[in-house]
Order: structure tokens, then sequence, then C-alpha cells
């Protein structure tokens, strides 16, 4: 495929392939907790999970297909009922209960079409926290319809008892309106040379995300990549350094890239070996550069803004 000059999209050579394949792995028999931290496991979900340690996840971020019509390479979805969906859900959830600790969060992805099924299915294991739901910014117009543009996010726990740094996810959005107090101080803000900002905290509807697309560095092909910003939401707000996360639908691998460079460790399952081997990439190159576009000085910039320089180096939401 040719590619514009500018386009900065994640690709793999047959030399690539060949190394990152090596470097992959299968759970064939039961495996220890130090047998899974950090691995890609190119499995299908449904015989990897057996395999995995009893009650050793802090952090489950599952990404599985929606409930319509898509191609994963070779792989096909087809959209089904409601109920279909969601005994498909179950099918997979249920055997998920064991390897979570009983202080491990859980966060769903969906759409409008399947949300429902995944609050109902989710209920059945988990208690429900709330629902996020974030504006995709990219979608198709439509005539007869209202263009679609937003995905949810269900928040589960497996008790009471969870972890949830709310600090550590605080917002830095610019301000409007710079209100002062009665002596001309400011009000709730801060003004620097990049203009006047607030730190405001973290609600259920996130504006601030940007779709991964050709000129971001993080961009690979998979159809349904998410955006290192929101998987740095969820693991720092539900995890601490060096727990072990856990996605159960890997794709390209933002969850196990994004829970490296934030210091904690990581097992993704995912069967397609191309996507593997993109993830296995993409981990070599957080070894790197553990910069994360949108998030700097331990907190998330608005869409759009520029943080403070750090070290002479600017980062842009």
């Amino acid at each position: 495929m040719n590619r514009a000059p500018a386009n900065r999209t994640l690709t793999l050579s047959d030399e690539d392939l060949a190394r990152y394949k090596a470097t992959l792995a299968k759970l064939n028999s039961a495996s220890a907790v130090d047998d899974l931290r950090d691995k890609l496991i190119c499995q299908d979900v449904f015989t990897a999970l057996p395999n995995m340690a009893d009650q050793c996840v802090d952090l489950m971020f599952a990404d599985p297909p929606y409930n319509l019509n898509k191609s994963f390479n070779d792989r096909k979805f087809r959209k089904t009922s409601i109920d279909e969906y969601a005994e498909w859900l179950d099918s997979w959830l249920a055997q998920t209960v064991r390897v979570l600790k009983p202080t491990a969060s859980i966060y769903i992805c969906g759409d409008w079409r399947c949300s429902a099924a995944i609050h109902r299915v989710g209920e059945k294991y988990f208690i429900p926290q709330n629902r996020i739901t974030w504006e995709r910014e990219k979608g198709r117009g439509a005539k007869s319809n209202w263009k679609n543009c937003s995905e949810d996010i269900w928040f589960f726990t497996v008790s009471e008892d969870y972890y949830f740094d709310v600090e550590a996810v605080m917002l830095k959005r610019q301000v409007i309106a710079p209100y002062t107090d009665p002596n001309g101080a400011p009000k709730d803000w801060t003004e620097s040379e990049n203009g006047r900002f607030r730190l405001t905290h973290p609600s259920n509807l996130w504006t601030d995300l940007t779709v991964p697309y050709w000129s971001m560095p993080e961009n690979t092909d998979h159809p349904t990549q998410k955006p290192e910003k929101l998987l740095a939401k969820v693991i720092l707000a539900s995890s601490r350094e060096a727990d072990l996360v856990f996605d159960p639908f890997n794709g390209s691998g933002t969850t196990t890239v994004v829970a490296k460079k934030l210091g904690r460790h990581y097992v993704g399952v995912e069967i397609d070996e191309t996507y593997c081997c993109l993830a296995a990439k993409r981990l070599d190159l957080a070894s790197i550069n553990r910069s994360i576009q949108g998030y700097a000085d331990g907190m998330f910039w608005e869409r759009n803004t520029k943080s403070l320089p750090r070290k002479g180096a600017k980062t842009q939401s």
C-alpha cells in the first residue's frame, strides 16, 4: 500500500512479522501469575482464559467486537439480535470472574446498539458503577438519523472495595470566563504563557479524545483502535503502578502499550497474529518513547490545547 509522506501509520515489514511472531505466547496449560505478566497471548480468549491464574488481574479493559457487521482482517462478525449478543458476551465474561481480584475494576466498551446488553450481562457478575460516554469526533453523517459519534464504556467492580484515584485523571481546561475575587485575584484558575486554565474533576462525559488517524504515530490499520489517551484515563484512575492490567481483546495493543508506559504490568489476549505483532512492535517503541498524546505534567489536556513546555518539548491533545 502506497502512503502519503506525512502518513505515520505504524506498519509491519516481513522482518517485523518474523521477529515478533517469535515473541508471542500461548496458554496451553495452567499458568502462574509470573508466567502471565507482560505477555502477549496469541490465542482465542475462550482457550486462553481457562489457563490463567486465579485472582491475578487488578484491572480488565475489554473492547470486544460490537454488534455490527465488521471485518477484522480475515475474521468477520455478523450483527445479531440483542439477546444473541448478550449470550455471546456472557460466554466469555463469565469466565473472567475467576481471574479477577476481589478489588478489581472492569471496563467494557460498546456502542448504542450493544450498551444495554453490556449492562444486562455485566450486572450478573459485577457491580455497575457508571457508564462513560465518549465523543468519537468522527462519524458518517446520515440524512434520516442522528450522526453516530459517541460510544459507551461501562465501569463495573467486583466489589465495593476498589481503587479509584480521581486526582490522577484531572482535566486541564482553558478558561473562557476568567472570574476573579473582589481583590482581583484569579478564582479557581491560573495563568501561564499558554493561557488561562483551571483543573476540573473528570466526569463520565469525555469530549477531549482524538480517534487515532494517519498523522498520529500511535495509529495502526486496526479498524476500531482506541486512543492511548482513553486508556491512560482508565489505567491511571483504576490501577496502581505494578498492578496487572488485562485485555481479553487486545487488538493492536493499545491497552498493553499504555499499561507499559504508565508502569503497570499487562497481559493481552488477541486471536489475530498480525494484530499481535503490531502490539509487540508498539511495545518495543514504548520502551523508547513513553509519551501519551494529550497527557502531560500529570494531567489531561482538553482537545486542541497545548501543554506547558517540558524539557523542551510540547504536547498537544
